[in-house]
């Protein structure tokens, strides 16, 4: 039997996303093993994380700066806004490095079911940064589910009096799948095949 601390710690592990209660055991064990090098940089790394870690007040990023690394970098096309439902989805993007203009995250999205709906969600601090001008495009890159999809269309008729193209992924992407899963080839393949939305 394992300590109450060793087995807290399993536990909180287990709540982890794709770990259960046997990954997370045999990461504590492997933990456990490299004590003294891997269990103290994970410590660090998460004590770092937690007293710097902030949302970006512009696109809604999880970053240690607000604004965020991809709101301030230079090298950004500020013409270009790419709209995603979460942080996860923005991150799985980035990771392609296919996208070169900045984004906006919803924070969800619009869901009569679980009673989401437009003021909970960061669409009027979406309206605002289009309304300030400077954006050429703004990218719905929403989950193709049923519900990404409403979001997207309730997005592209709230934008409809502004100047700006707006664009889609392509729907190669499967039905019902979320971007955070995706591989960069599909990424890729959708977000080059973007096309106007309606």
């Amino acid at each position: 039997m394992a300590s109450q601390e060793i087995e807290t710690l399993t536990q909180a592990l287990s709540r982890l996303p794709g770990l259960g209660p046997r990954s997370a055991r045999r990461a504590v064990l492997w933990l456990i093993k490299r004590r003294e090098t891997a269990l103290v940089q994970l410590l660090a790394a998460l004590e770092g994380v937690s007293e710097r870690l902030v949302e970006c007040q512009t696109c809604g990023n999880v970053d240690t700066t607000d604004p965020c690394g991809i709101c301030v970098d230079p090298r950004r096309d500020q013409r270009a806004l790419c709209v995603v439902e979460d942080v996860a989805d923005l991150w799985a993007l980035d990771r392609a490095r296919l996208f070169t203009g900045r984004y906006h995250v919803l924070g969800g999205r619009l869901s009569a079911l679980e009673g989401v709906r437009p003021e909970d969600l960061s669409i009027a601090a979406l309206i605002e940064r289009v309304s300030a001008g400077g954006i050429d495009e703004v990218v719905l890159a929403m989950n193709a589910t049923l519900e990404g999809q409403t979001t997207a269309h309730y997005i592209a008729e709230r934008l409809e009096g502004f100047p700006v193209r707006i664009t889609q992924l392509a729907h190669g992407l499967p039905v019902g799948g979320e971007l955070d899963y995706l591989d960069e080839g599909t990424l890729a393949q959708a977000l080059r095949a973007r096309r106007p939305m309606g």
